[in-house]
């Protein structure tokens, strides 16, 4: 779940981190910086770190949400943020959570291009491949629960009379082991002009906990007072700051969509099923789960065994001494265990145990145990699977090796029955691929991608909106920079009219809740085919019978 594409941030961080402070332009003077806007949040004083003249909007850089997650709070549920009223905040230090990604990217990073002509790539800026250590960003730090709020002024300006704007909450996507709120290619500017015409967005983006300091998980670490999925309480946190706090921006807590992709989507889909829909509603109207990514983790003994692996990294025998641990030694041990990772996968992730996700979401959509007062707009690419196919499976022995090694406990039974049935090596094109890259990469898309769009379609009763994303070469992760591009030229956008398009349905279903020229999925399973040909309706092409069998987790029953 990650992209070989500098362009293309999904599941890993492919391209040079820029801070969203940068969205200001240079640095403001001491008297510009003097005359920028203060909020008070009641536990602090925070300050504009820019505003952009061009765009007519305020950027508030690095609002700390959260208590730092060090010490007693590693490893738990995050805690709000202490008062603090002595100074004024700026948010002039950048926050980047503690990050790392698989080795097997290199790999696809000279296994892909041949498949993105037209699309820059540089693996330069992406992946060290000298066999030395990565070099870690210098704003890393694991007091990373941070979040950023742009405003236009005018909107800011009339907080105080009425909060009326829409409000679009971003969670990136990065495996759920890399990423940041303030990459350069979610600059909002784009979104902004896209709603002139449509009504006035404000737009937030958070840090989570990532890799082994959000997602943990399994029986032994829960005994021991460790909180699986650490990293969806952090966004929920970050959620309920913004029901509290984004009037005094000028949003409307009641007109809040929250919008990710890949494991920012997956996110968003946990974030629905939280608590098997038990614990109130969610701190959001709307979703929109662009490629809703995760890998279906439910062995409990995977779960031990990745925990045992941190433990013997560490030279640590227990929880308690895990919490003691520098930095230093938990974010080379995270590199290293992430580092190890099979190929398409990341080690951690979304885990089905423990309060926050008693199941996994499929089951838990399947059996209405969600939050439904919730309106969906899903999204998802013609090709998802490819970035995480392995072009080392070239027999069948191969491919059900790799099942095994993915599945943890998978039956004998359910080996031969996806082998054989679902994605059997018949390669006349009947089935939807033509060789074993893309027999592979299509199971990896409906195991862990485009599945998860059918389950909440059906779950939300065929209600819900859905757009396909067709432009060539239609890969995991494209139409993010469709989705926030500025006009122009721009790194990953190759037909800005298809970007129109695509902002055009996102952001009339943030203000509007319903997106222009888009029906609802229905009965025929209807999408918004959004391709460089053309845009127009079709009818949803992945299949809702092998999607049945995924849903269920039957392959831990065969």
């Amino acid at each position: 779940m990650s992209t070989a594409v500098s362009s293309i941030r999904t599941f890993s961080i492919l391209a040079v981190a820029v801070s969203l402070a940068g969205l200001g332009g240079a640095h403001p003077s001491k008297a510009a910086r003097d005359a920028l806007p203060i909020v008070d949040l009641g536990y602090e004083l925070h300050q504009a770190a820019s505003f952009n003249a061009t765009g007519g909007f305020y950027n508030f850089s690095n609002i700390r949400y959260a208590a730092p997650p060090l010490g007693n709070l590693r490893f738990t549920v995050p805690k709000p943020p202490a008062v603090d009223r002595s100074k004024v905040q700026t948010g002039s230090v950048g926050r980047v959570c503690p990050q790392a990604s698989p080795a097997w990217e290199v790999v696809a990073a000279v296994a892909v291009p041949e498949y993105l002509e037209g699309i820059p790539f540089n693996t330069s800026q992406t992946f060290n491949t000298s066999g030395s250590a990565p070099t870690i960003d210098p704003r890393t730090t694991e007091d990373c629960l941070f979040l950023d709020v742009v405003a236009p002024k005018h909107v800011f300006e009339g907080a105080g009379k009425r909060a009326h704007a829409a409000v679009l909450v971003w969670i990136f996507g990065g495996g759920y082991t890399a990423g940041e709120k303030s990459d350069a290619q979610y600059n909002p500017s784009g979104l902004f002009k896209a709603s002139d015409g449509i009504g006035d967005v404000v737009f937030v983006s958070l840090n989570y906990r990532l890799g082994a300091f959000g997602w943990l998980s399994g029986p032994k670490f829960q005994s021991e007072g460790g909180v699986t999925n650490a990293g969806l309480y952090d966004q929920r946190l970050a959620l309920e700051w913004v029901q509290k706090n984004i009037h005094l921006f000028g949003g409307d807590k009641n007109r809040v969509t929250v919008m990710g992709e890949s494991a920012g989507g997956g996110s968003i889909m946990h974030q629905i099923t939280a608590f098997g829909g038990q614990r109130g509603p969610v701190p959001f109207q709307q979703a929109i789960p662009q490629s809703p990514g995760f890998f279906p983790t439910t062995s409990l003994s995977f779960q031990d065994a990745t925990y045992a692996a941190l433990l013997n990294l560490t030279n640590t025998t227990c929880l308690a001494e895990l919490r003691a641990l520098p930095s230093a030694t938990l974010i080379r041990a995270n590199i290293l265990t992430v580092g190890a990772a099979p190929y398409g996968l990341f080690t951690y992730g979304p885990a089905a145990s423990g309060a926050f996700t008693p199941a996994l979401p499929g089951v838990l959509l399947a059996s209405g145990r969600f939050h439904r007062a919730v309106r969906l707009l899903t999204g998802h690419n013609a090709d998802e699977g490819l970035l995480f196919a392995s072009p080392y499976v070239t027999t069948q022995a191969a491919y059900e090796a790799l099942l095994r090694s993915h599945f943890a406990d998978i039956t004998p039974a359910a080996v031969a029955y996806v082998a054989d049935v679902l994605y059997p090596p018949v390669f006349d094109g009947s089935h939807g691929y033509r060789d074993e890259t893309a027999r592979v990469a299509l199971a990896e898309a409906e195991s862990s991608f485009t599945c998860n769009n059918v389950y909440l379609a059906h779950a939300f009763g065929n209600r819900s909106y859905a757009y396909e994303f067709t432009t060539p070469p239609s890969i995991h992760g494209q139409d993010v920079p469709y989705t926030f591009w500025n006009g122009g030229v721009a790194e990953g956008v190759v037909n800005g009219t298809v970007a129109r398009a695509l902002q055009e349905t996102v952001v009339s279903f943030v203000v509007e809740g319903r997106p222009r020229g888009v029906g609802v999925y229905g009965a025929e399973s209807e999408v918004l085919r959004i391709g460089s040909a053309r845009v127009g309706v079709g009818r949803d092409d992945v299949d809702a019978a092998r999607c049945g069998w995924w849903q269920r987790g039957a392959w831990r029953d065969g």
